[in-house]
Order: C-alpha cells, then structure tokens, then sequence
C-alpha cells in the first residue's frame, strides 16, 4: 500500500468531530465508517499498518523535544471513554501500539482507592497527566465522575452537576499549558456489546476479560447514554472537542483512532530539536577518535 494512504482525503476529524449543541446518541451510527479511504475490514490491516512509519516519526519528534527543552515541550492526551466492550483495550493495542511504549505513559483508570477518595476526583488525573514529549493513554478518564457517578448517584447531583464546568476548566489549562487532547468516545450498541459479551462466555480464553457487572450495566443502558449525552454535550468545547468514533466495526475503530493521533501529532508543528554543539567539529573529532 502506497505511503500516500497514510492519511484519509479530508481530515477524519472534520468527520468525528462532534458537533456543538444539544446531543442524541441515538442520531450517531456505531457501525459507521465515517471517512474510512478503503474498502473495508479486507483492507483495513494495510491502511492501519500504513500510519505506521509516519506515526512512529512523529511521536519520536515528540519524544526528542521531551527531552531537549522539557520545559517547552508539547504532549498529547488521548482519552478513551465507552461502554464496556467498546474496546478501549483494542485501540492501545492496534493503534497506539503503532508506537514506541517508551514514549507513551497509560493509565487504567478503576474504581477510586481509599487515597484517592480522600482528594479532590481530578487530583489522581493530575498524578497520571503524560510528562513532556509524551502522549498519555487514559483507559477510562475524570469523565467516570459525571458517568458511573451520576448513574449510581455515587454523590449527589448538585455535586456532579457542577463537575462539567469544573472539567471545562481543567482541560482549558491543559491546553493552555500546551497538551492537545484528543478526546475519543467509543460508541458501540446495545447489540454489539451483548455479541461481544457472549463472546466473551463462549471460549475460555476471554473468560478473564468478563466481568459479572457488566450485565448488570446493561440493565441500565438508557441511565448511561443519558450520562453519556449530557457529558459529550457540556464538555465538548473549542479548546478540547469530542470526536465520537462508531465502534461496532473494530476494525474501523482502531484505524480511526490511529489516524486521529496522525493527524493530531502532524499539527503540532513538531520538529527535530537542532543540535546544541558545533557539529562539523564533532564529525571531525570523531573521525580523528
């Protein structure tokens, strides 16, 4: 496959992008294939392993400016918030897997720990924010505390309520500080996610991907995609957009993920750090070495 199919045409972003305004989850198709280049999952193998080369560069760039002027230093943020099943797991797999581990910093984000119930709910976010040059991978996010907090009214709601302004605000300084977020909701369907959770409970080899409360999850679908909906709606601003991406299709998913950070990295004006020493005078010291 030719390098110039690293990219789709017109930027997948103008394609995911949310739009601002009033949401309907029910209005945005999981088994889309918004701005996909190819033909379909025959080929998306290629065109995933296409964005390859040109992501590798960039998020060395990245890495190298991390180290060079850590002060200055940009970073990217991805964060990845769905159902389960959605696949989370999936896209670090397949499409940040594209990149180097040492330059990527991941964080699982489960149930709050006795520590970090003591603190204000974005501190442990804070703890986990990617360092300079790095791209941050967050599995689940601070949205947790505007979605499982306000379905199983974990706290009041004139606590949540007030969180998505406070959210605004944080992810405003974060990008003031110089992170671009990428802010991916993985959209499945109540359909997929019982294929895959069957799945799941068919072949032994996935039985530790199941989790027993996942059922119970189900039964409050409607609960969570109101969640959903007022998070994508309240949170979806200029400086730190929502790009939905339809996950029923995986293979869509992880390609469409993989092209949003090429895209997002190839706009960050990355370039290799210039050399701090005479180089002429090291090549020459090297070859009298």
């Amino acid at each position: 496959m030719s390098s110039k199919k690293s990219a789709a045409p017109v930027p997948l972003s103008e394609h995911l992008r949310l739009p601002l305004g009033a949401v309907d989850l029910a209005d945005l198709d999981p088994s889309a294939t918004p701005g996909y280049p190819g033909k379909g999952k025959s080929d998306a193998p290629e065109w995933i392993a296409a964005l390859a080369p040109e992501l590798s560069d960039l998020q060395e760039m990245l890495f190298a400016a991390g180290r060079s002027v850590p002060e200055r230093a940009p970073r990217a943020l991805v964060v990845l918030q769905g159902m389960d099943t959605s696949g989370k797991g999936g896209v670090i797999r397949h499409a940040i897997g594209l990149v180097d581990p040492q330059g990527v910093d991941l964080t699982s984000f489960k149930a709050p720990s006795a520590e970090e119930r003591r603190h204000h709910y974005l501190w442990r976010i804070r703890n986990a924010l990617p360092g300079a040059g790095k791209i941050g991978i967050f599995d689940r996010s601070h949205y947790e505390d505007v979605l499982v907090v306000r379905v199983d009214s974990l706290v009041p709601e004139d606590v949540w309520s007030k969180r998505y302004d406070e959210i605004n605000e944080f992810e405003a300084e974060l990008v003031a500080g110089g992170t671009r977020l990428v802010k991916c909701m993985l959209n499945v369907s109540f359909e997929e996610q019982k294929a895959r959770l069957a799945e799941r409970l068919a072949n032994p080899t996935k039985y530790w991907k199941y989790n027993p409360g996942d059922v119970d999850a189900r039964k409050k679908w409607p609960a969570y995609m109101e969640a959903y909906a007022a998070a994508l709606e309240k949170c979806n601003t200029e400086a730190a957009p929502w790009y939905v991406i339809p996950s029923d299709r995986k293979w869509y998913r992880n390609w469409a993920v993989a092209e949003l950070l090429r895209e997002t990295l190839a706009g960050m004006g990355l370039a290799w750090p210039a050399a701090e020493f005479d180089v002429a005078a090291e090549q020459k010291r090297l070859a009298e070495s």
